[in-house]
């Protein structure tokens, strides 16, 4: 694997475990008695991904590694339509097309 597939790999899993920790946020002030388990969950998925994203950061350009943080976004809309039942409208998807046609192109470059 090379070094810009083992980085945009790590961005990749940076930002999923982001978007996990905002699941887990959400999920814990949902549950009837505010979880402290599944905020623990979530503090701790963000944390690892920080600790990813300061790696990679160090080794790739900013303008390049900031700009694939856009998957967060996809992740996020995915993880809260499966898990969470929140409806997402026709237009949001299409929003979500757009930015991963967008990362595509950014990882691309």
């Amino acid at each position: 694997m090379s070094e810009k597939s083992t980085n945009i790999s790590m961005l990749v899993f940076s930002t999923l475990l982001g978007a996990t920790g905002q699941f887990f946020f959400k999920y814990a002030f949902l549950s009837s008695a505010m979880s402290a388990e599944l905020l623990a969950v979530g503090i701790a998925a963000y944390l690892v991904s920080t600790v990813i994203y300061f790696y990679v950061l160090s080794r790739v350009h900013l303008s390049f590694a900031y700009s694939m943080g856009g998957i967060s976004y996809i992740f996020a809309v995915i993880l809260a339509a499966l898990f969470l039942n929140e409806p997402v409208p026709l237009l949001r998807w299409m929003g979500v097309i757009t930015i991963a046609i967008g990362v595509v192109l950014i990882g691309l470059s």
